[in-house]
């Protein structure tokens, strides 16, 4: 009874902050319902069918490439310069805690410091890419459908790297030495026990690491949403951004609940493959 008492509190927050608001925007997803006219109507899977008929292939595969893009760029980024920082390189300890700071910085605050920089008329993207001579005038970044993710990716892997970057390595710090002083031995050289022995000894953090990014990706919204706000022309649009327009901008509650079931169910089966993964690692 002591335990349940305790348990009690947080239950009871996590159930009004949490349970409560979730159910309640899934259960409009059944309903034709606005955001300023009162009452609603119940349409059973006519949202669903019609969101599944509509914009749902689109804003999958703009979460997908949105999500790919910051999860393997990043974890390219962070375990160069994870390994870079595993060596004995003067001032490693101060350059670990410079590489944090992009992580540390809000989510929008590094959207306005790379809306500056990709800005038309004074951003340092253009000024750098016209001295090297690779642009002839100056481009709108985010203005431009075929330019705008790359450039939301490119500012969501400056803030996503560092986290990678600790993580793996913390993972290269627990490879014994002694297997690649054995392999130097052997003759084999820094690639071949790169493949060989470093890479197997972190599969589990590697894994883990890019399933826990994907996830966070596939949901992320402030970036996109001060970047871009999902254009130019809905070019950036992804699930989270949708979702928040549609109910209060297109005031469609109805409809803006069955894209988050649909984001969900997504979202869900994630979550499932992760919680798989780690029972395994545990296992290991």
């Amino acid at each position: 009874m002591f335990a349940f008492l305790l348990v009690v509190p947080g239950l009871a927050l996590l159930l009004a902050v949490v349970v409560y608001p979730l159910i309640t925007a899934l259960v409009t997803a059944f309903f034709e319902q606005s955001l300023i006219l009162p009452g609603r109507e119940f349409v059973g899977l006519q949202n669903i069918i019609d969101v599944l008929t509509g914009e749902f292939p689109r804003l999958l595969g703009q979460t997908l490439v949105f999500t790919i893009g910051t999860t393997i760029l990043p974890f390219a980024i962070g375990f160069a310069l994870a390994l870079a920082l595993n060596t004995r390189i003067r001032g490693g300890k101060v350059l670990r805690g410079l590489m944090l700071i992009p992580w540390l910085v809000p989510g929008v605050v590094v959207s306005f410091l790379w809306m500056w920089i990709f800005n038309a008329n004074y951003g340092v993207m253009n000024a750098v890419l016209q001295g090297l001579g690779l642009i002839g005038e100056p481009q709108a970044w985010l203005a431009q459908p075929g330019t705008a993710m790359g450039a939301v990716i490119i500012a969501k892997t400056w803030q996503s790297f560092p986290w990678m970057m600790v993580m793996l390595l913390a993972g290269l710090q627990t490879v014994s030495p002694e297997l690649h002083e054995a392999a130097e031995i052997d003759g084999a050289g820094t690639v071949r026990r790169f493949f060989a022995i470093t890479v197997p000894q972190l599969k589990g953090i590697i894994g883990l690491v890019l399933l826990l990014e994907f996830i966070w990706n596939f949901q992320h919204f402030d970036i996109i949403y001060v970047l871009t706000g999902g254009g130019p022309a809905g070019s950036t649009q992804t699930f989270a951004t949708a979702v928040y327009e549609t109910a209060f901008q297109g005031f469609d509650l109805g409809r803006a609940g069955a894209i988050g079931l649909l984001w969900m169910i997504l979202l869900m089966a994630l979550v499932v493959v992760y919680v798989r993964f780690s029972e395994k690692g545990e296992e290991r």
